[in-house]
């Protein structure tokens, strides 16, 4: 079921779940976003939620104190390779400049020959952890909805690496897909987490020179890398993954790994994506929690968005976890979710 917006804040329109459909095949934009909150939350959701309160906020709260160790975050990805793909998935590896990018395809979906729909895919994890691996049961979820190829890229982490360079590997990822035959209007731009910045980052690279993407999706996106927002809001209270000390971690690795790398003579700058917000940029979908404190930058991002003339939507997900998509298909609202974003695919690729 969906339910109007109840939170107050700047004005936004509201509308049922079959008008956002119609919207979405005429985009404009009237300088207001678009919201729909999808109400009622399974057992499942909230037992994953439980449990995510109860293991991941107190372990991520006691790596924020000690960031800088070095912690096995590639364990995540590499444990993540015991995941056995569903039967008939299609992978392969794809080299790129410097990383390489995995093109995955859902039993039943037509190989990637330039002619259709495409997806590029930034996956989570603050930027220094997962990957193609752990990434490889929503991307498939993705491909199958959105009757797509999915491109997903392993770019390069920090600390090791900077942001920027993640960036410049998502950019080498669009052009092989150009190379390909793909034209803008057939590629999507989506991420979720981290991969939410890399998406928009990537697509305003593309707009400074000329080229508009079919559409952005974003799910429980990180916009914004300044922390004060964040840890203001009141969701720091009741986000069952993120205390308000991993934030600071995040920021500090970051700007860490952009200080040792020199661009131009001078360290690398930090980038906010929210603070450059211009007409063009591709429609976008956001999928966001209504428990989670990225919330905050979701809603800063579709205001911006739509403010600029960007055909923006939001659909905020009551009780669910950071990036709960990922839980699918054991959490329902994840697969729903995913559908959702397969629909609005097709739509925008059609």
């Amino acid at each position: 079921m969906t339910a109007p917006s109840t939170v107050p804040g700047p004005a936004r329109a509201h509308i049922g779940a079959g008008s956002a459909r119609k919207l979405r095949r005429f985009p404009v934009s009237d300088g207001a976003p678009i919201e729909v909150v999808e109400t009622g939350t399974s057992v499942r959701g909230r037992l994953v939620s439980l449990s995510c309160r109860l293991t991941v906020r107190p372990a991520l709260a006691a790596c924020s104190y000690v960031p800088n160790l070095p912690w096995p975050w590639g364990l995540i990805d590499f444990a993540s390779r015991a995941l056995l793909p569903a039967a008939g998935t299609v992978r392969a590896t794809i080299g790129l400049r410097n990383t390489d990018a995995q093109l995955v395809r859902a039993p039943g979906v037509l190989p990637a020959d330039g002619k259709r729909r495409i997806v590029l895919y930034m996956h989570g994890g603050a930027f220094l952890t997962c990957g193609v691996n752990s990434h490889h049961r929503i991307v498939t979820a993705l491909s199958k909805f959105a009757d797509s190829p999915v491109l997903v890229v392993n770019y390069r982490l920090i600390p090791k690496h900077t942001i920027g360079m993640a960036v410049d590997d998502c950019r080498d990822a669009y052009d092989w897909l150009r190379l390909r035959g793909y034209g803008p209007d057939q590629i999507v731009l989506a991420g979720d987490s981290a991969g939410g910045y890399l998406a928009l980052t990537l697509a305003q690279r593309l707009q400074a020179d000329g080229e508009e993407p079919a559409a952005l999706v974003a799910i429980s996106p990180l916009l914004q890398l300044a922390k004060e927002p964040k840890q203001a809001h009141p969701n720091i209270k009741t986000d069952a993954m993120f205390p308000p000390k991993a934030f600071d971690a995040l920021v500090g690795l970051v700007a860490r790994a952009a200080a040792k790398r020199i661009v131009d003579g001078e360290p690398e700058q930090i980038y906010e994506p929210l603070d450059h917000i211009e007409p063009g940029l591709p429609r976008t979908l956001i999928h966001v929690s209504g428990s989670e404190v990225l919330l905050h930058d979701a809603r800063l991002a579709a205001r911006r968005l739509a403010a600029a003339g960007v055909p923006t939507e939001v659909r905020v997900w009551r009780g669910q976890i950071h990036d709960f998509q990922l839980a699918a298909p054991i959490v329902p609202e994840a697969t729903r979710s995913l559908r959702q974003i397969g629909e609005y695919i097709r739509e925008a690729t059609g």
